[in-house]
């Protein structure tokens, strides 16, 4: 079945109340490798209750990610599962997320690109509470073979990185176990544990989640330019380059600009093959 574009973007959102509290994000944080060293001051900011600030990132994970890809059930989107990639995904907060707090989120298709051989599905899901807006998320997601029918191209998001040497550059070792306990914060999909299901998607291992490698980024880039103070960070987008396997080191480019920061991502022991990149975290 075509995608009809016009009925998916026109279609009524979907609505879910959500909640968390300092486990769900002290869980979160762990996932992305907080707490090496265990007792550093800067790392208990992310694991030690008393002291707890939520990376922005959080938001992709708040409920479980109950609502976070509840468009691809919108009228109008028919397509085959094992088509689908993560393309990209960005995100902007509208204040700093509370440690413990409920919200309503609502989830709808913000936008269907026709890409030509393949649509690009816009998911978005914004989140409130009783004190108003505190998130909006819009996942890119990439359908292989459903393009062609007509819609528009939408806009290109390519960044090339700045011709000079990077201000900073860093590296992050994702540990052997990592995919299994970032998996815990709600995305169960087995190509991230089991082996054998790997091998069925064309990969030798299980790979680590895509919004792992983004929390690792950004948490990187607020301890390295931002002192560690997540609440300065307004916006944060990225586009899916390549995958990384648990047990392989990140190497993290950053270039410093007005308030915002743009940034790559490779694996270091594949020769800096890539894996973020069109990637700029906002702040103030």
């Amino acid at each position: 079945m075509p995608i009809d574009a016009r009925a998916a973007v026109a279609a009524e959102p979907r609505r879910a109340e959500i909640g968390w509290d300092h486990k769900d994000v002290q869980l979160y944080h762990l996932g992305l490798g907080a707490g090496s060293p265990a007792t550093d001051p800067d790392e208990l900011r992310y694991t030690l209750e008393s002291r707890l600030q939520v990376l922005p990132s959080f938001a992709t994970v708040a409920g479980a990610g109950t609502a976070a890809f509840g468009g691809m059930g919108a009228p109008g989107i028919d397509v085959d599962l094992a088509a689908v990639l993560h393309g990209g995904q960005s995100l902007r907060v509208h204040r700093p997320i509370p440690v413990t707090g409920s919200a309503v989120q609502t989830s709808k298709v913000a936008a269907v690109y026709d890409k030509g051989k393949a649509a690009v599905i816009v998911l978005r899901t914004e989140a409130s509470d009783g004190d108003g807006p505190l998130w909006t998320n819009d996942a890119q997601i990439f359908v292989r073979g459903e393009g062609g029918f007509g819609g528009e191209r939408g806009p290109s998001d390519r960044l090339d990185p700045p011709e000079r040497a990077p201000d900073r550059t860093v590296e992050r070792a994702v540990r052997e176990d990592q995919a299994l306990l970032y998996r815990l914060s709600g995305d169960w999909n087995p190509l991230h544990a089991d082996p054998a299901f790997a091998k069925l998607a064309g990969f030798d291992r299980p790979i680590l989640h895509g919004l792992c490698t983004y929390g690792m980024t950004l948490k990187a880039v607020a301890d390295t330019l931002l002192d560690g103070d997540v609440s300065r960070i307004t916006a944060y987008r990225t586009r899916f380059a390549g995958v990384v396997f648990p047990g392989e080191t990140l190497r993290i480019r950053m270039w410093t600009g007005d308030g915002r920061v743009q940034v790559t991502v490779a694996a270091a022991e594949r020769d800096d093959a890539p894996v973020l990149a069109d990637t700029v975290v906002e702040h103030s």
